[in-house]
């Protein structure tokens, strides 16, 4: 996801130096080559393990389970729900099979979005984010305490739900019947726990392995529900629409890449200056701002705020009192309808302007032009025809707000699509994630995070070469 959810737009415009976007050729020769580095190679296979135990626990089930009543029932329900399509979408299916990975990273995203957004509210998380490495490590501990709190209000209304047979549609029992109080506080546990592990997984990538863990654990769950879609529709729909399929798939893909690559590169001038008695003359480079600075975040913050009243409706409705009519309220009827309906053009209008303001506003939170302003002026540094301090400011903010609207429309055209498409008339039902895999929300991660993989590993086989070159 663009460094997916631990993504910092600010990152690639403080630099002053850029290599520019990678070619094709590049990107090959640095995956076939960083095998060829030791400790590179260690690196990969690690994440690959870390990987293949997260998969591995997505498929195991939480005991007290109905294992085979949930797999009877999931293909049909994902073909008629908006919300269950884009839970099964991130978790890889393993919240609507109630693993002891069911909660998966989700509270931890969510925790980290929160606590980047109070930087802006609490002074003290402004402060924390300006003390450097110390700072971001008290903020993180802050994010991990979230996370558990997130994580244990999430799996106990996933159990409540499932207790009351209302997972899955009305009436759909999914646990086992021997099932008391004390199992439903055991899987409580056990899922808060899971959610616990996989965040130990994904800061175990980031730390040891190569690229953003817990983008690449995303990408993972993405990936492995592909190959089952492919098939699902090449047998119920035949050979011409899967081309069709395949053939729309890389179209969209070439089009992400282009403008996940794309960026502006303003020009940028420092003038000679004196470092104890030496002189550095006067050197000319530029500063990269990238059309889709937000990275995937605004999707993703966006789809969840949507799935958010339809989870906490339905465990209000499942405890109603019986024969309370809740069916035929206001809320049911002009709300719940909208909410549950992705073909209907009130949900894509929600849901586009949702993207198109949790664009502007994670990029404002991040990025701070004045910062940028200041620390050019610091080290003599200049935009030609703009003056340092408050103009260039000015100048960088105007510049970003224009990429901003180009990047918003871009990534809420991506993502809207598959449901413009059903809004049309085209049937997506022959997968049996109800075609969310292959909508632009999924090739939006996964080619997100494979170009930020392969920019972080072709880093490291230049340090790795510095380092050769130095000893």
């Amino acid at each position: 996801m663009a460094h997916a959810l631990r993504h910092r737009p600010c990152d690639n415009s403080r630099g002053h130096h850029s290599a520019g976007p990678p070619t094709q050729e590049a990107s090959l020769s640095a995956i076939t080559g960083a095998f060829k580095n030791v400790d590179l190679r260690k690196k990969i296979l690690f994440t690959l393990a870390m990987i293949i135990l997260y998969r591995i626990g997505s498929q195991i089930p939480t005991p007290g389970v109905d294992y085979a009543n949930i797999t009877k029932q999931i293909s049909e329900l994902t073909e008629s729900s908006a919300v269950y399509s884009l839970i099964n979408l991130f978790s890889g299916g393993a919240l609507l099979q109630l693993s002891i990975f069911a909660i998966g990273i989700m509270p931890y995203i969510t925790a980290s979005i929160i606590v980047q957004l109070l930087t802006v509210v609490i002074p003290k998380f402004e402060q924390l984010k300006k003390e450097g490495q110390t700072g971001q490590a008290k903020m993180t501990e802050y994010t991990r305490y979230l996370t558990v709190a997130l994580a244990l209000l999430q799996s106990a209304g996933i159990v409540a739900l499932a207790d009351r047979e209302q997972l899955l549609g009305q009436g759909i029992p999914v646990l086992k019947d021997e099932v008391g109080i004390f199992g439903l506080i055991v899987m409580v546990l056990i899922m808060t726990s899971g959610a616990v592990l996989v965040m130990w997984l994904g800061e175990l990538i980031t730390d040891r392995g190569v690229g953003n863990g817990m983008s690449l654990l995303i990408m993972a769950g993405i990936a492995t529900t592909l190959p089952g879609e492919g098939v699902s529709i090449l047998s119920n729909s035949g050979g011409f629409i899967f081309g069709a399929v395949v053939f729309g798939m890389l179209l969209l893909i070439v089009g992400v890449v282009f403008v996940e690559q794309g960026q502006r590169r303003i020009p940028v001038q420092y003038a000679k200056r004196m470092i104890g008695r030496r002189q550095y003359g006067e050197t000319s480079t530029y500063l990269p701002l990238k059309v889709n600075q937000a990275g995937v975040i605004p999707v993703i913050f966006a789809s969840s705020l949507l799935t958010v009243p339809i989870l906490i409706t339905q465990i209000i409705q499942s405890g109603a009192a019986a024969g309370e009519d809740v069916a035929n309220n206001w809320w049911n009827r002009n709300v719940m309808t909208v909410l549950q309906n992705p073909a209907a053009w009130q949900y894509i209008l929600v849901y586009l302007a949702l993207i198109i303001f949790f664009s502007f506003f994670y990029v404002s939170v991040q990025y701070d032009p004045y910062d940028q302003a200041d620390n050019m002026k610091k080290y003599g540094g200049f935009i030609p025809g703009i003056r340092p301090g408050r103009p260039t400011a000015e100048y960088l903010g105007y510049v970003m707000n224009r990429l901003l609207v180009v990047g918003s429309l871009y990534l809420g055209i991506i993502a809207v699509l598959p449901n413009i498409l059903i809004n049309l008339g085209v049937d997506t039902s022959q997968a049996s994630g109800g075609g969310m895999p292959f909508g632009g929300t999924a090739v939006l991660i996964l080619v997100s995070v494979a170009l930020t993989t392969v920019k972080q590993i072709e880093s490291q086989m230049m340090q790795a070469n510095y380092e050769g070159f130095l000893k």
